[in-house]
């Protein structure tokens, strides 16, 4: 790897201790020059630290781009490259040199000239995956699309973190690190498919079996919360054909449903604790049957099905309820040590809308909320709906009451609404996790007014949002880069199993027989 600063044509960097003795001598005026400054002025102290810590900045970018020509012409770098490329999923050729821009964390622009391995053999007639080839000194060390893995991890840890990309350059700019809108957002984009990437391999290496278990919630008490959130999305019209430029592009804004999970682990009172295991949270907009998959791959790679209890608790969408037989079945947990949940405030609420329609007086109808609601909290649901089918007597069959009757009736004979029982062995009665998931990680930086989304990108940003506020960002980075240093191929969408009654069945099935229903899959690098 050759590196040139300022221009392709730029002079070359010199070897490490050149670069440490020329900054050295370099800081020693630049000291004098700085203690002056103070000395004069002592006002000017806060803008000559900026100046101080942008100024080693640059000198820590100078010695990274020393260091890094030095070490990719040693002959143990080369044959770690040489490794990536042999190893590589999709078969690629030899290395030619190619010209190319990178970005380092300090925001130096280096010109290097590297090699490229483009892809080899032809594509197939309607091939559905796309080909790429790689630079595998490049991979090998991390590196994003014209940036330094640092810088990348950088930017879209500020854009996950701020409301906007606008705000997103300003903190990136007090960092010294000054770029456009369009580079940021792309940086960002780009992590965020990666991330989705490497989950969709570990899945289908999941489905394949060759994904082996894991053992971080072995032993444990787990609790698993599922709930859906609220963003706009932005679907573009077809372009405009009336010759007329500058017109803008319209668009429609419909509301979608991005689905969440999180998965932790509680103490014996049924609070979350971090003490052995971090939470973790994921989503997906493709929809209920994908979210399904994504929790039950999540829980066979986090090892689940050994944990002593798995707790599921949500609201009472259905979409999630009629599921939940299929995720035990394909992870492998034993029913006596799951227990299913339906939280107390929404239950509680559903007797409240029942009361509302009967149109009993406030006074009155408050007191019998109050009443029925301590009743559910001690697990009395047959009484709640005994009383409820009392006071409804001679409402209309198609009266909403009837159906908050059935609402509690039907979780209550699942075995959701024993609440007593509940607390007595310490497990959660309520889903405040995942609520307060939806509003983490959508509400403050997805859904906002005048935020519409195109899907791919709701779903990187969401992705990288997700790992930082369950702090498994470092995990999750180096898995990423060990997967992508592999296969340069991205892909965010796939299909998911329909998890239908017959699917039940063979869900329940030894792994290796329940392949086949599945179908076939395209072949992906396994993590």
């Amino acid at each position: 790897m050759k590196i040139r600063l300022g221009s392709a044509a730029g002079p070359q960097l010199g070897s490490v201790p050149e670069c440490i003795d020329h900054f050295a001598k370099e800081t020693q005026v630049r000291q004098m020059q700085w203690a002056q400054r103070l000395t004069e002025d002592a006002d000017k102290f806060a803008e000559i630290e900026a100046e101080i810590d942008q100024y080693y900045r640059l000198g820590a970018g100078q010695l990274t781009a020393a260091m890094l020509a030095e070490v990719t012409a040693q002959p143990a770098m080369k044959e770690q490259v040489e490794q990536v490329r042999t190893q590589a999923t999709q078969p690629v050729g030899k290395p030619k040199s190619r010209p190319l821009r990178v970005r380092l964390l300090c925001g130096l622009m280096l010109f290097i000239t590297t090699g490229y391995c483009a892809p080899r053999g032809k594509a197939k007639q309607g091939a559905q995956e796309r080909r790429a080839g790689m630079y595998p000194e490049l991979a090998a060390l991390g590196f994003g699309k014209g940036c330094s893995p640092a810088l990348q991890y950088t930017v879209a840890r500020i854009v996950a973190l701020n409301p906007s990309i606008a705000l997103a350059r300003k903190e990136l700019a007090r960092q010294g690190i000054y770029l456009d809108t369009k580079t940021v957002r792309r940086i960002t984009e780009q992590l965020g498919v990666q991330l989705l990437e490497l989950r969709r391999r570990e899945l289908f290496a999941w489905r394949a079996g060759s994904l082996p278990a894991g053992t971080e919630f072995v032993g444990r008490r787990v609790a698993v919360q599922i709930d859906g959130g609220r963003i706009r999305m932005r679907e573009n019209k077809r372009k405009c054909r009336s010759g007329k430029k500058n017109k803008r592009r319209k668009f429609k804004t419909p509301w979608r449903e991005p689905k969440l999970l999180t998965i932790f682990e509680i103490d014996e009172h049924g609070k979350m604790t971090k003490k052995h295991c971090q939470p973790l949270i994921d989503g997906t907009l493709l929809g209920p049957d994908h979210l399904m998959e994504v929790l039950a791959y999540h829980l066979y790679r986090l090892g689940v099905a050994g944990a002593e209890l798995v707790v599921f608790a949500a609201d009472g969408a259905p979409w999630i309820w009629d599921r939940l037989d299929w995720v035990v079945k394909r992870v492998g947990l034993d029913p006596s040590r799951v227990v299913q949940v339906l939280d107390f405030c929404h239950a509680s609420h559903h007797i409240s809308l029942g009361l509302q329609t009967l149109g009993i007086e406030e006074g009155q109808r408050k007191e019998t909320y109050r009443r029925l609601r301590k009743l559910l909290k001690r697990s009395r649901y047959d009484q709640v709906v005994e009383e409820l089918e009392g006071l409804a007597k001679g409402q209309p069959e198609d009266s909403d009451v009837w159906r908050e009757i059935r609402y509690i009736q039907k979780h209550g004979e699942s075995g959701r609404l024993q609440y007593e029982t509940f607390r007595r062995r310490g497990i959660p009665c309520g889903s405040g996790a995942i609520e307060s998931t939806v509003r983490r990680v959508i509400n403050l930086r997805l859904k906002s007014n005048a935020i519409y989304w195109l899907a791919e990108n709701a779903e990187g940003v969401f992705s990288i949002r997700a790992a930082l506020l369950c702090d498994r960002w470092d995990e999750i980075l180096t898995r990423t880069r060990h997967s992508m240093a592999s296969d340069r191929r991205v892909s965010w969408k796939w299909e998911a199993p329909d998890t239908s009654d017959h699917l039940k069945e063979k869900a329940d099935m030894p792994h290796n027989q329940s392949q086949h229903i599945y179908g076939k899959q395209p072949t992906v690098a396994a993590a």
